[in-house]
């Protein structure tokens, strides 16, 4: 009856030990995203500061703290600021970059905030990534009314991505829904959807390890390289042909 006993007191143990690191653990992760949170106004001032520069093109991206790049060594260094710089490679031209996104916004805030200001610009790239935040607080009709209205109010050549990868099942599963809704609503529009969700599912365990900020919950810089990625072919794809469109109406004008 001993060895049972001694058993049963090592598994206690173990579970014991477990619950102390996993706390140590969840405590450290809430001391990193504080510090990450400092950095909302700074990459928010660095957006709106630039977003005053001229250029030959308007790029606007629509977004959450992805799209600010929190997470990153340096705000350009988000998936939209190295899209910004394959665009000027591509075309060999200034290009004014207005990042609409705000850190924490949902679909909803992005309609009531973002979607008046897009108002007031005619951009000639627009990228979409947003929703990520909404599953916190899951509602898959609420979902599906401001993603309508998001897509409603972009060009109809805006690229568009679905949710990232989760990891996590519980909330995969309402990715899944949620990317379900959004395929489903750009395809009614016309509308290109990039896999971002494919493509960080993709990168497995070592992209957890590797390609996350210490929040284990934001991108790093390789994190953000892989949200690019998602986006490349079908931005660069768009801005060749505007380059193209560009050069036949130069020529029928000579």
């Amino acid at each position: 009856m001993l060895a049972p006993a001694i058993a049963t007191g090592a598994v206690a143990a173990i579970g014991a030990l477990a619950a102390v690191g996993w706390r140590r653990f969840r405590a450290k992760l809430t001391a990193n995203s504080l510090v990450l949170n400092e950095t909302l106004p700074i990459h928010s001032k660095w957006w709106r500061d630039h977003a005053k520069e001229r250029g030959e093109m308007l790029y606007v991206a629509i977004g959450d703290s992805a799209a600010q790049g929190i997470g990153a060594s340096r705000p350009d260094r988000s998936y939209v600021g190295v899209l910004a710089d394959d665009i000027r490679d591509l075309t060999g031209r200034s290009l004014r970059v207005v990042n609409l996104s705000v850190s924490g916004a949902t679909t909803e805030l992005a309609v009531l905030d973002q979607l008046p200001r897009l108002a007031k610009l005619h951009p000639d790239l627009v990228t979409v990534a947003i929703g990520a935040n909404d599953i916190a607080q899951w509602d898959p009709a609420r979902f599906e009314r401001n993603v309508g209205a998001i897509l409603d109010a972009v060009p109809g050549d805006a690229i568009v991505a679905d949710l990232p990868c989760f990891h996590f099942p519980k909330n995969e599963r309402k990715v899944a829904v949620a990317n379900r809704i959004l395929r489903r609503l750009a395809a009614e529009r016309g509308l290109t959807v990039v896999p971002l969700h494919e493509l960080t599912k993709r990168q497995g365990l070592r992209g957890i390890l590797t390609q996350f900020a210490e929040d284990m919950f934001h991108p790093n810089d390789h994190g953000y390289r892989i949200w690019a990625d998602a986006f490349r072919p079908a931005l660069l794809a768009l801005v060749a042909r505007r380059l193209v469109d560009a050069g036949h109406d130069h020529a029928e004008v000579a």
